[in-house]
């Protein structure tokens, strides 16, 4: 019975870490289309003037 409890508990601490990994790569990717984008319009403001 202890072996299957902590089979289980293993099993959510993963699940819940790859969530939470999944969780940060978007926000990172997030945010690299802020700089991105940021970027793409300062470039074209200084294209002209």
């Amino acid at each position: 019975m202890k072996k299957i409890l902590a089979a289980s508990l293993m099993v959510a601490f993963v699940l819940t870490g790859c969530n939470t990994v999944k969780g940060v790569g978007k926000d990172v990717s997030k945010a690299g289309d802020a700089v991105t984008n940021t970027a793409e319009k300062t470039s074209e403001e200084i294209r002209r003037n």
